[in-house]
């Protein structure tokens, strides 16, 4: 499959059924053991990260963000995951797929980067990822090219002033509901607070149709988000 160096990217959120909890204690050590293999499993054939969300959101207890040049590289692993162990409990409340890609806007102050450097996912592993969706408004892709740099400048010009935070852009036109999926890793939760906040203030900011929901995520390895859940 020709990807022209293209990486697909997929953030599953998983949430467990609460009946499997009431499952008796020996069951559940099993269950766990059986979907930290397949995860471990996957990560030899893929990017992959697990991230704990039980007791931030209500409405998903993990997520696992991966990486493959190969869709079904994600797509099979995905399938094994949900077959297996406490995967067979598991439901995907929310699932962006996306793909990476050379952004067309220019940072002013940026040295030259090696060329197809955004293609690969690269995580730095900092402890907090907060993702979610983006769209913006069709009057935004009237503007010329010209006119959105500009634009674009005074949004990237505010992302310098909070260096602690890395973000990850990919781009998801054609293949989900959304345009893009944004991820943000940081050890510092309060300089994502006020770079959100900030952003509010740009001029770009005014074409944003939707970036919600928004998930605070915490770094784990599978086996502490899989005890997490009980």
């Amino acid at each position: 499959m020709e990807n022209r160096g293209r990486t697909f990217v997929q953030f599953a959120f998983y949430k467990v059924a609460p009946e499997w909890r009431r499952q008796p204690d020996d069951v559940r050590a099993k269950d766990k053991a059986e979907f930290e293999c397949a995860v471990e499993d996957a990560a030899d054939e893929m990017m992959m990260r697990s991230y704990t969300l039980t007791g931030i959101r209500g409405d998903v207890d993990i997520l696992l963000w991966s990486a493959s040049p190969d869709i079904d590289t994600i797509r099979t692993n995905t399938a094994k995951l949900m077959r297996t162990g406490v995967g067979r409990w598991m439901t995907q409340p929310y699932c962006y797929l996306s793909m990476t890609k050379n952004s067309q806007y220019k940072d002013p102050t940026a040295k030259d980067e090696p060329e197809g450097r955004r293609l690969v996912v690269r995580p730095t592993g900092r402890k907090f990822l907060f993702v979610y969706p983006f769209v913006k408004t069709r009057p935004w892709y009237m503007l010329s090219l010209e006119e959105r740099q500009k634009a674009m400048v005074g949004h990237i010009e505010v992302g310098h002033k909070y260096p602690t935070i890395k973000l990850n852009t990919t781009y998801s036109f054609g293949l989900d509901d959304q345009e893009f999926v944004v991820a943000f890793e940081t050890d510092v939760p309060a300089d994502f607070l006020d770079l959100v906040q900030h952003l509010r203030e740009t001029e770009a900011s005014a074409y944003t149709l939707r970036d919600t929901p928004t998930f605070t995520c915490v770094q784990a390895s599978i086996h502490e988000a899989l005890e997490a859940l009980g």
